[in-house]
């Protein structure tokens, strides 16, 4: 099972907000969601939004909202 992991990332590398899902489409959007409410002050600082697959729902974050 792949599951798709939505994250933006403070300047300190420290997760301000986390979405996993199963659905792919639905993990893009979500991503593509994310880098747009980033500000250009906010990315200038050092903030990101990083998609990125695990295997296992233990790899998510426990902070994580998880969708099936």
């Amino acid at each position: 099972m792949t599951i798709w992991v939505n994250e933006q990332l403070d300047p300190m590398g420290i997760v301000y907000s986390c979405i996993a899902c199963c659905d792919e489409k639905q993990a893009q959007d979500c991503h593509q969601s994310f880098q747009r409410n980033l500000t250009e002050i906010q990315k200038q600082q050092g903030w990101v939004a990083i998609l990125r697959t695990v295997e296992s729902w233990d790899d998510v974050p426990v902070s994580a909202l998880k969708l099936n």
